[in-house]
């Protein structure tokens, strides 16, 4: 026989978790919102997708009145799935070229960001170093020395 159902009480999270819980949110939501740079060069296509490239022509000729994308990215899965080592060999090596270019774009536009951050004076934004002077003193200074 079964007894009575006793509702428990839970307790309520207190202040400092809740705390902790929004602390932690907020890290999440700040490394999502990191900013992507427009001008670098996009990632390279992998091997399958370079063999979707070929398949969806070849797709599209035999079969002219398909306008449904899932049934091309299906039939496209299932055969990439059946092919052997030897028949994917041309498509991964493609990607791996691709993949090469990708590094020498990379590195290029890297050193394109060195060289301007460099030019504009090298985080020029940055705080002084501290030699022990408030930044009114330094300014003070600053100002003293551009007017004699």
């Amino acid at each position: 026989m079964k007894g009575p159902r006793v509702a428990i009480a839970h307790k309520k999270p207190d202040a400092e978790i809740l705390r902790k819980r929004k602390a932690e949110n907020k890290t999440t939501k700040e490394r999502a919102s990191k900013k992507k740079d427009s001008g670098a060069p996009k990632r390279p296509a992998s091997a399958f997708f370079i063999f979707m490239e070929d398949f969806r022509k070849s797709f599209k000729e035999n079969h002219p009145d398909n306008k449904s994308v899932s049934v091309v990215g299906k039939a496209g899965g299932q055969k990439w799935k059946s092919m052997s080592d030897a028949d994917k060999a041309p498509y991964v090596e493609k990607a791996k070229n691709r993949k090469a270019d990708y590094v020498r774009a990379f590195e290029a536009h890297e050193e394109k960001l060195v060289m301007i951050f460099l030019r504009n004076g090298g985080g020029a934004d940055e705080k002084p170093e501290d030699s022990g002077k408030s930044t009114s003193e330094v300014h003070d200074e600053a100002e003293q020395e551009s007017s004699s």
